[in-house]
């Protein structure tokens, strides 16, 4: 509110007694002691954003921010969304009451932010998916079962996937079959809702032994599928890790592609603490007409508040193009 000039020859300060001076302090105390949760909460109440939106939705996941925002989370997503972040990621979603979820939906709908993959099924332990096991096909089919259910109560468009471990004592084009063969199952019983199943390749360095490795397995696996609800995540950490040539791999992959992760490499923190040059791939993906979610799953190169600005700042430098 602008201040009203024509009063501007009257005296701005007024002599107070000392009790008015007493109560005046401790009313003033008393405002500085509330909870920073409160205080934030009327400063975000409208979910407005303080800077301008990002051209791609950069999706912070739910506990990034909290030396800003604190532990709750509906304080956190406003939080982010008055940064200029569109989108928000949370990869426990479904072990989240239904409460929990309900709660995040109706604030997410409110700020009009997307959702980014949360995790359906991610087994970093066992053969699950290169198995003809009907066990295991029906866990996999209950789980994503689940997951349907999940995303309807978010209105989520995407349930991220690991299929597990490779098999050393198997021909490798079997195992790849039995994938085939097992997504497509789960690939309808995703189609009648639309959720789409999101296939994540992660690096053999920080995870050996997985089967999906790769960005060109990934999609030849995605063809083969040949479903609507069966895509890619690309997450770049992992891809720059495992095979590099990133852009090329985006655009030669474009057509199975739903969603991005993203992290800096080494050390798996913010764009400009690596080698990867992310404005350049920003700019290349929005240039495309991009407009999924592109996951920040990664850590702060520094601790406290002080990491969550840096944070924004490098998202903010790299969708400056």
């Amino acid at each position: 509110m602008r201040e009203n000039n024509s009063n501007r020859d009257e005296p701005r300060f007024k002599k107070l007694s000392r009790r008015q001076f007493i109560g005046g302090a401790a009313a003033v105390t008393a405002a500085l002691s509330v909870s920073p949760l409160r205080v934030l909460s009327n400063n975000y109440q409208s979910g407005k954003a303080e800077g301008a939106d990002f051209k791609l939705k950069y999706a912070p996941s739910l506990g990034m921010f909290r030396g800003h925002a604190g532990k709750d989370p509906i304080d956190n997503l406003k939080f982010m969304r008055a940064q200029g972040f569109r989108a928000m990621f949370d990869n426990g979603l479904m072990g989240k009451s239904v409460q929990e979820q309900e709660v995040l939906a109706r604030e997410m709908n409110r700020l009009n932010m997307a959702w980014g993959p949360f995790v359906a099924y991610a087994d970093f332990k066992t053969k699950s998916f290169v198995t003809r096991d009907k066990e295991i096909r029906q866990m996999l089919s209950v789980r994503m079962k689940e997951a349907v259910e999940v995303a309807k109560r978010v209105q989520a468009k995407w349930a991220l996937v690991v299929p597990g471990r490779y098999d050393e004592s198997l021909e490798w084009d079997y195992q790849t079959a039995n994938v085939v063969d097992n997504l497509k199952y789960l690939a309808e019983i995703c189609e009648p809702s639309g959720l789409v199943i999101v296939l994540e390749p992660l690096n053999p360095w920080n995870h050996p032994g997985l089967f999906l490795t790769k960005i060109p397995q990934t999609y030849q696996i995605c063809k083969a599928v040949n479903s609507p609800c069966c895509k890619i995540v690309n997450d770049l950490y992992h891809q720059q890790i495992s095979e590099g040539n990133l852009i090329p791999n985006i655009d030669r992959s474009w057509d199975e592609t739903a969603s991005f992760h993203l992290g800096d490499n080494p050390g798996r923190k913010e764009p400009t603490t690596g080698e990867i040059n992310y404005k350049n791939i920003f700019k290349h993906i929005h240039q495309k007409g991009y407009d999924g979610v592109l996951c920040m799953e990664h850590g702060k190169k520094m601790p406290g508040i002080e990491g969550e600005k840096a944070v924004i700042s490098a998202y903010r430098a790299c969708d400056d193009f």
